[in-house]
């Protein structure tokens, strides 16, 4: 089939590359002239495990193109993408901004029925606005051409993206048409051969169904991060809680990871997008709001806690941090609990040495010019003459260090860990004062 996908960001870069290595021909359209022009190249813009050899193929095999001209993306296709960018609003709400101007270029453009899917995250009755647009733009043409259109929400975790592509859990299509369905039935072939993963459902249900799952997840998040801080108090350890609870099958293990907070391009924004939704519609989600609350106040325990050990005498000291990106495997700096207590840091006079196997250029274009940071070549070289290490991002080569090294290295052998990597009996064997999160009050800096 023939697909067009406007935005190349990280849902529509994977959903390109991923459907050209299933054999479709597909065409990705950006504004961003550099940017088309490197990815041409065969030149990614962000860290996604199995991604380059996806595009790589998919330009060798002429199965995979890009372009800044939307008329030609839009002659292009029968089947029409939006994946580009609804960032927040001041309020919390969604702009879609981005995705009507696309909705106003295809109605501006299209000689032909034309399919048009959103596949970006937007609020319930999105849909709706998209076929407003197309055909006001027809009608300013004095043009009566049919179009269809469709929900198809992502459902791709970063820094396993291609892999929850290739083998989707489920499909979810929003759709009142015929059509459409056998169009979707057909792309998705590929990736649907083992069992029908294709859930079609009326559009709305389908917006609302993206939303309603990211927000879920980061509920089931919140939730723990609250049960950890009780654990604290109570003498608790937050990780004989998540095995006690978690063997239960209906509630599982997935998502219940206490740590410093949840961060990236979804959830943060998800959550106050669909309690903006329910604020317009009448509704005050009590829920949404405490679980996006909750996050926000988890984000700050690490720094709590490093200020408390240090009495408040934070000015002049150097912290090594390990981990920048929100999450392991991917280079996302958005919204990542290490930004919040960098800043916090630089605010008590404290230098950072860090160390992160992805995030480095991205850190490095968002606090260039601050003079409190220092990035490092390996973990190890962090660890030189600071005061103490922080983990704000469970990377794998994390969870086994030298921790004679660490000793060695440290002005103070104490460790903060944002993840509770570490187990607290063996931190105290080899004489490192460890802080966790939720472990019990001997190791949570709580008095």
């Amino acid at each position: 089939m023939k697909v067009s996908i406007f935005g190349t960001g990280y849902v529509g870069l994977v959903t390109g590359a991923c459907l050209a290595e299933s054999g479709h021909h597909v065409c990705c359209v950006d504004i961003d002239e550099e940017k088309v022009e490197q990815l041409s190249q065969g030149q990614i813009p962000i860290y996604e495990p199995g991604l380059k050899s996806y595009v790589d193929d998919g330009l060798v095999g002429n199965r995979l193109f890009f372009t800044t001209d939307a008329d030609e993306a839009i002659a292009f296709s029968d089947i029409i993408f939006i994946a580009v960018g609804t960032p927040p609003n001041e309020d919390g709400s969604a702009d879609l901004a981005y995705v009507l101007e696309v909705a106003r270029s295809i109605g501006s453009s299209m000689t032909e029925s034309k399919t048009v899917v959103t596949k970006s995250t937007v609020p319930v009755g999105t849909a709706d606005k998209v076929a407003d647009v197309l055909a006001l733009e027809l009608q300013k043409r004095g043009e009566k051409i049919d179009f269809h259109i469709a929900s198809n929400p992502e459902f791709l975790k970063e820094g396993n993206a291609v892999a929850d592509f290739m083998k989707p859990d489920r499909i979810i299509v929003g759709t009142d048409s015929g059509h459409v369905k056998e169009q979707m039935r057909e792309l998705y072939g590929p990736f649907n051969r083992q069992r029908d993963k294709l859930i079609f459902m009326d559009i709305r249900s389908s917006e609302l169904t993206k939303y309603a799952a990211n927000a879920m997840l980061a509920t089931k998040i919140s939730f723990m991060n609250e049960i950890a801080n009780l654990a604290e108090r109570v003498g608790a350890d937050i990780e004989h809680v998540r095995n006690g609870i978690g063997s239960d099958p209906r509630i599982g293990y997935h998502f219940i990871y206490p740590g410093c907070g949840y961060g990236g391009s979804c959830f943060p924004k998800d959550v106050k997008a669909l309690a903006k939704t329910a604020g317009e519609n009448q509704f005050n989600a009590q829920l949404l709001n405490a679980v996006d609350h909750v996050n926000q106040q988890q984000k700050s325990r690490l720094f709590e806690k490093i200020y408390a050990h240090f009495g408040g005498e934070l000015e002049g000291k150097t912290i090594a941090l390990w981990g920048l990106a929100f999450k392991p495997n991917t280079d996302d700096m958005r919204e990542a609990p290490s930004r919040v207590l960098m800043e916090a840091l630089w605010k008590e006079g404290v230098r950072i040495r860090a160390f992160d196997p992805a995030a480095m250029p991205e850190t490095f274009r968002i606090y260039r010019n601050v003079d409190g940071l220092e990035l490092l070549e390996t973990q190890e070289q962090a660890l030189h003459m600071a005061d103490a290490l922080v983990i704000c991002t469970e990377w794998k080569s994390f969870w086994a260090p030298d921790f004679d090294l660490i000793v060695e290295e440290l002005s103070n052998p104490v460790i903060f860990d944002g993840r509770n990597l570490y187990d607290p009996c063996q931190m105290q064997e080899r004489g490192i004062q460890y802080y966790g999160i939720g472990r019990g009050k001997s190791v949570s800096g709580i008095d």
